[in-house]
């Protein structure tokens, strides 16, 4: 009896073994997995490589471990560009990750604090082997997201997919930030060839890979050679075929005599001929008979081009899944630095990267738009000064002039006053 109870005992002790592993699988699947995170806290040079490439012609520009000239907390660094019109590249090697049958989530936040002009601020994906010090422009990648501001006119939201070696830009026209303050970044790219773009955690975009790309042929096509079949009725409405037209509508006068209207006494019929009441429109008068436009109970509705599979179309159910990821860079030119590029991270669960979002720039952004502002009064106060400093050094100067001038005037009208002695 008691080796019984022993047995029951490591039963149920078995049990809630399996149930707390079961447990915890649940878990780590909900909690998905964070491929790469980076916030460029201590040790960061040692995961990142500048590239030499433009650095042997003098073009190549250099990061810098900063929170910026105004920042929520100045202890959350990011890395910003330095250096105008120059070249920027920087790469990081991370875990291989293959997006096969999973969501990959790519985010991270940008501040512009320069007056960019002309420059990227995007990040790029690569697969394969890449010579992290010769990273450039040239560099292949599988996905490139990011903005891309130049002028008054150019501010773009890029997004770029690579598909058996070759990139395709969404076909939306998709529009980042342009203030000076820190934005979040996010691209959700689903199993099911999906995709959401947010910005700062809302969501500004989403679509299809099949619809939004011109990678594939499209599903549907419209029928060329297909015509409206000749019973087809698309008149909403029609006349009331039994309406008759009243019996003498037609003898209804446009104009009748005006009753109001008298003979003057000194109209004379013989000098005058005879006289006749001016006319009026007669009320009675509704203009050409219509019959009553009623309901078409044979109305089909407004023919269409018919949609019809494309012969041509061909699925790819691995049409979302990119090469197995290896590197994360950023490789921009601008003409004017000081972008400040931080809290990287590469994840398989939007809620994590949500989560994220929020613990960085949800937690700092009320402060950077008040230390945004503080700044911004200053520099106008510094201008201000220097302006003022400006025209006092120019009014002075032109004293200076007007002094030397009446000097040699006083000069020439002495020697003339000798010369006549």
């Amino acid at each position: 009896m008691g080796s019984s109870r022993r047995g029951g005992r490591l039963e149920l002790r078995l049990r809630l073994v399996h149930r707390l592993l079961a447990l915890a699988s649940l878990l780590l699947l909900a909690s998905g997995e964070v491929i790469f995170e980076e916030r460029f806290e201590d040790g960061w040079e040692t995961r990142w490589v500048e590239s030499d490439w433009k650095r042997s012609e003098g073009k190549a520009g250099k990061f810098k471990h900063t929170a910026g000239k105004y920042s929520g907390d100045p202890d959350d660094k990011g890395i910003q560009t330095t250096l105008d019109a120059r070249h920027f590249a920087i790469s990081a090697k991370i875990p291989e990750f293959s997006n096969k049958g999973r969501t990959l989530v790519l985010q991270y936040s940008i501040k512009f604090e320069q007056d960019i002009e002309c420059g990227g601020g995007y990040i790029k994906l690569m697969s394969g082997y890449v010579n992290q010090k010769k990273y450039s422009g040239d560099t292949p990648y599988s996905l490139m997201f990011g903005p891309d501001i130049c002028g008054t006119q150019t501010k773009k939201l890029h997004l770029i997919l690579s598909y058996q070696g070759q990139n395709y830009p969404v076909k939306k026209d998709l529009q980042c930030e342009t203030d000076r303050l820190t934005h979040v970044y996010t691209f959700i790219l689903r199993p099911d060839a999906s995709y959401s773009i947010l910005v700062d955690n809302r969501e500004r975009e989403s679509g299809s890979m099949y619809t939004d790309w011109d990678i594939l042929p499209p599903r549907k096509i419209k029928e060329v050679n297909a015509k409206k079949p000749k019973d087809w009725d698309d008149r909403e409405y029609i006349e009331d075929p039994d309406q008759v037209k009243p019996e003498g509508y037609d003898s209804i006068p446009r104009e009748i005599p005006d009753p109001k209207d008298k003979k003057p006494d000194t109209w004379d019929d013989d000098d005058d001929g005879i006289w006749k009441p001016r006319r009026i429109p007669n009320p009675a008068y509704k203009g050409q008979w219509k019959r009553k436009k009623i309901k078409n109970p044979n109305y089909k509705g407004k023919w269409k081009i018919p949609w019809i599979d494309n012969p041509e179309f061909e699925d790819d159910p691995d049409l979302y899944v990119l090469k197995p990821l290896k590197y994360i860079g950023i490789e921009v030119w601008q003409v004017k630095a000081g972008s400040v590029f931080d809290n990287i991270l590469i994840c398989d669960d939007p809620e994590y990267a949500k989560r994220a979002a929020e613990e960085t720039w949800g937690a700092n952004k009320e402060a950077e738009k008040e230390a945004f502002e503080e700044a911004e009064k200053e520099r106008k106060a510094r201008e201000d000064k220097e302006a003022q400093q400006a025209r006092e050094e120019g009014e002075r100067r032109r004293r200076e002039r007007g002094d030397r001038h009446r000097g040699r005037d006083h000069y020439k009208d002495r020697y003339k006053r000798g010369s006549l002695g």
